[in-house]
């Protein structure tokens, strides 16, 4: 009898669960599992999640959006204005402007991610020893940091660039990365120092489970969340400090092509051609937006105070 009174009982709670939550009771509660379910259902993050694919799509094949070589040049048809045959025009000398937009995205995508995945290693590597360990390997991690942290991403990286003879983009990527790292790891270190606190951790040293395991299975899947809110949004800046560096001559060379380098040559033909800022700097700040926007999705969505 008591058997059969609690079968209702629990298709009951079932169906509330089922009810409040709009996902089946038994879908695992994890916090990434919860978060992808909120992240499905934000406008926010599916419209910058569409707009990023269509830019890594560009940057990877831009042979699928234009069949014109970005370097082929006709000085006959110099700052030709936008036309319904070719619809960003011409640079000046005479290389038609759509082609070098689309081929733009890679090395300004590249410099973005290269740089956030570099610092992010550095950034988890030494964020977890500093705050796992603390002591005297905390101290070291935390004075190495306040160094670099001495150091603006803009000056910095023009003090750096200067003294490179060729600046191509793992160039680039490398001195932005150098000097991007400090915010991730003080944001992993804070996390590490709350996790490591908690009872789980606690119960899984008293099992005799070692530092590696604890970092790899308790820790670190817990205390990383930050970091990658921040990484996302730091692709954004990335790109943008990539193109002020190349706008002041510090930053990527031709031949290379980049929405910066763009942008740059098109200061001294504003008012004559403006079509030749309008494109690049619209590329780029979708792109910079769309990047600020999934990070601002990702953090509503992992951080339960914000649901």
């Amino acid at each position: 009898m008591s058997d059969q009174a609690q079968a209702p009982a629990s298709g009951a709670a079932t169906a509330e669960a089922t009810a409040a939550t709009g996902a089946p009771a038994d879908r695992q509660a994890s916090l990434w599992s919860d978060a992808w379910y909120q992240l499905r259902r934000s406008p926010m993050f599916v419209v910058s999640a569409v707009l990023i694919l269509l830019v890594l799509v560009i940057a990877l094949f831009p042979g699928w959006f234009t069949d014109t070589n970005p370097l082929s040049s006709d000085l006959s048809r110099s700052l030709e204005r936008p036309s319904a045959e070719h619809w960003f025009g011409f640079d000046t000398q005479g290389r038609d402007y759509f082609a070098r937009v689309i081929y733009g995205a890679r090395a300004s995508i590249s410099v973005g991610l290269l740089v956030v995945i570099s610092a992010s290693i550095i950034a988890v590597t030494l964020g977890s020893l500093a705050g796992y360990y603390g002591g005297w390997i905390d101290g070291v991690i935390a004075r190495i940091t306040d160094v670099f942290f001495a150091l603006p991403v803009i000056l910095g990286g023009l003090v750096l660039l200067t003294v490179l003879d060729n600046r191509g983009v793992p160039q680039v990527a490398m001195v932005l990365a150098v000097l991007g790292w400090p915010t991730m790891m003080r944001l992993m270190r804070s996390s590490v120092l709350a996790a490591a606190r908690s009872d789980y951790v606690q119960a899984a040293r008293a099992l005799g489970a070692s530092d590696g395991r604890i970092m790899r299975r308790h820790i670190l899947p817990n205390a990383v969340t930050p970091v990658v809110v921040y990484a996302t949004i730091y692709v954004g800046i990335v790109i943008s400090a990539e193109a002020a560096l190349t706008f002041l001559g510090v930053g990527l060379q031709t031949p290379a092509i980049s929405w910066g380098l763009m942008i740059s040559q098109a200061q001294a033909r504003l008012l004559e051609a403006p079509h030749l800022l309008l494109f690049p700097g619209l590329f780029l700040s979708v792109t910079v937006f769309s990047f600020i926007l999934m990070g601002d999705a990702l953090r509503d969505a992992l951080d339960p105070k914000l649901r």
